[in-house]
């Protein structure tokens, strides 16, 4: 077995027959008898052969495959409902077509943008999808420069022109601080991402906003990293402070459940002593007890419209910005009225 990667030389050599009869027999073509291209295509798998995404570009062909780089841990990727719903909607919107996703979990910045590098320089995909979008972030210029097709799944800044859809996050964050307040809470703290992402600031300023305008002097932001335990050890310290929150919104619905433990651990109960809102509303806010308040977004839907906003950039020149449903609030057993 060759170290490198077989040419149709290598099986050419190995056959006895020329580079055109190898040719002929895996692009399937008249030219050869049925006994050699059996032979041709034996040796071919042996020498673990196959086609070039970047030959069938240079022919213009299509790799039919869109790429998604998700930059996180992969034990959280194995945890995090977030990107199970989008890469079922992702997967929906290609099941009745040839085109596949190719996923690939990366574990620094740096790695992300050397798959973009090699993608394009192999032709691997049409194009890719772009999430957890950052300030100057710097893939957004790359994909630019290798001319590679892109979609971004954030709101419509920071992106130097090129198509995104986005779901109102500052609306349905404006509605959780409105009927947490009518709830009698005045202490509300926001538990949320990493601040480098451009969704976290979004949700920030919204909640900041509909704070002042509600005079919620009490409310506050604190940072985690959507991970379980960085939500305890955040919950921890806030419930352990004189002025303590009577309210608590996570930014995704790991750290939401995760909270409720806590919560229990401290002797507290909830909603009496504390309510509880996640983010995502996935099958984890139902399942446990009590059920989890929660923003419910079409995260599905999301990844559906951006797979098919990038297979539309193959045969149009410029696609727009689109905007999914909304979010909604759910109410359910974890938030509750606030007397103190």
């Amino acid at each position: 077995m060759p170290s490198k990667r077989p040419t149709i030389s290598d099986i050419a050599r190995a056959a006895g027959v020329s580079t055109g009869a190898v040719s002929y027999a895996l692009n399937k073509r008249p030219g050869v008898s049925a006994e050699t291209r059996d032979r041709i295509l034996r040796i071919a798998s042996e020498l673990g052969w196959a086609p070039s995404s970047a030959a069938r570009s240079l022919t213009g062909g299509r790799a039919e495959a869109v790429g998604l780089v998700v930059d996180r841990p992969a034990r959280e990727i194995g945890v995090e409902p977030y990107f199970m719903q989008l890469i079922s909607g992702i997967q929906a919107e290609l099941a009745d077509g040839p085109t596949a996703l190719l996923l690939q979990v990366t574990d620094n910045a740096e790695a992300e943008l050397t798959t973009y590098r090699r993608w394009a320089a192999e032709g691997r995909v049409d194009g890719v999808l772009l999430v957890d979008l950052r300030h100057e972030d710097p893939r957004v210029r790359l994909v630019r420069e290798l001319g590679l097709p892109a979609v971004l799944l954030a709101d419509p800044v920071d992106r130097f022109g090129l198509p995104c859809v986005w779901t109102d996050d500052r609306g349905v964050m404006t509605e959780v601080l409105e009927r947490l307040a009518s709830l009698g809470h005045r202490r509300i703290t926001r538990v949320t991402g990493p601040q480098e992402f451009v969704h976290t600031g979004i949700r920030s300023d919204a909640f900041t906003s509909a704070a002042a305008r509600l005079g919620l002097d009490g409310a506050r932001i604190v940072h985690a990293d959507y991970t379980d335990e960085s939500a305890a050890r955040v919950v921890r310290e806030v419930l352990a402070d004189p002025e303590a929150p009577s309210a608590l919104v996570f930014d995704n619905d790991v750290m939401a459940v995760s909270a409720l433990g806590v919560v229990r651990e401290l002797g507290l109960s909830v909603p009496e002593d504390v309510s509880l809102v996640a983010w995502d509303d996935s099958a984890l806010c139902r399942l446990v007890r009590p059920a989890l308040s929660a923003v419910s977004r079409p995260i599905a839907e999301r990844g559906a419209t951006a797979v098919r906003m990038l297979l539309e950039l193959r045969t149009e020149s410029t696609v727009g910005e689109r905007r999914t449903s909304d979010p909604e609030f759910v109410e359910r057993d974890s938030t509750g009225f606030h007397c103190g």
